[in-house]
């Protein structure tokens, strides 16, 4: 894919975000009128998932426009990890408000208060139709990078959410059961337990510089040694500087007649297209430090 191509998808899923934070946000107003006039945990817990959600939804919108900038002398990545740093605050704060929703539903649990379960079915239902279109919205850029990844399961979660208001309201109606509420409500932070963990536990492994995913680095180290003239490899590292973008660097020592015949460029090409086809991530850019056998004995402290 070329530059054009990526520069088309990152507009369009800019749109996506614009018109999911729009959705979103009008329901979220729609639902703090209504937990203050009904006095629901589940709505009120929704309302603040979506609080949470909008808010997400921006860190992801301005996010994106950031990783829209070109490098710098600066940033020579320009702003791509900028992505991972918004879906772990997302994550983060979506796991704040699952605690709370949690320790507030088994408080009302005992002390359950008066609420009126029509308006409550309303909102719900104007919730989960509202999420549904977000859904749909963001479904189609979901896959591109960590980023719209985290939104879409807020969205997602916020649908699942909805659910539970539906469902207590029924409940209450039917059978005057108001702790329904308080379960519908406990429910919904359990739903984010997993997804908030998920998508920590992705950005964590980003920031930690940790091998991608699919990236086998004794693989890697094998099929370099496989090359011809090629007598050691060290100081392999891979890593991911953003969603989609994995970077690799090694040293390898090549035989002192690469260098006197001037064929190491060709090896070099070679190295190149070895870790660009042969793993199931495909690493474009990578950076080989050529050395003769010698220079291992300038060489500090070497590292894998």
């Amino acid at each position: 894919m070329g530059a054009g191509h990526d520069h088309e998808v990152a507009a369009a899923n800019r749109t996506r975000l614009v018109i999911a934070f729009v959705i979103t946000s009008t329901v979220l107003v729609a639902e703090v009128i209504g937990a203050l006039v009904t006095g629901s945990l589940a709505l009120l817990v929704d309302a603040g998932h979506m609080l949470t959600d909008a808010g997400g939804l921006l860190m992801a919108l301005l996010a994106a426009n950031a990783m829209a900038r070109p490098p710098s002398i600066r940033r020579t990545w320009g702003w791509a990890r900028i992505e991972i740093l918004a879906a772990g605050a997302q994550a983060a704060v979506l796991l704040a408000v699952g605690i709370y929703a949690f320790i507030e539903g088994v408080q009302r649990l005992f002390a359950p208060p008066e609420m009126s379960y029509g308006g409550l079915l309303i909102l719900g239902i104007i919730g989960l139709a509202a999420n549904i279109a977000s859904v749909v919205v963001l479904s189609a850029g979901r896959g591109h990078n960590l980023n719209m990844r985290a939104a879409f399961l807020e969205v997602v979660n916020d649908a699942l959410g909805s659910v539970a208001v539906i469902v207590s309201a029924l409940v209450i109606a039917t059978t005057g059961w108001t702790q329904a509420d308080a379960i519908a409500g406990m429910a919904i932070s359990v739903l984010i337990f997993p997804r908030a963990v998920k998508i920590l536990r992705e950005a964590g492994s980003v920031l930690l510089e940790t091998v991608p995913d699919g990236l086998d680095l004794v693989q890697v180290r094998t099929h370099i040694m496989g090359v011809p003239h090629v007598s050691d490899v060290h100081d392999l590292h891979a890593s991911l500087i953003g969603t989609g973008l994995p970077v690799l660097t090694a040293h390898v020592v090549l035989e002192d007649s690469c260098f006197r015949d001037g064929h190491s460029h060709e090896l070099l090409d070679q190295l190149q297209d070895c870790v660009r086809q042969h793993f199931p991530v495909s690493v474009e850019h990578s950076t080989f430090q050529l050395e003769p056998v010698a220079h291992g004995d300038h060489e500090g402290e070497t590292h894998a």
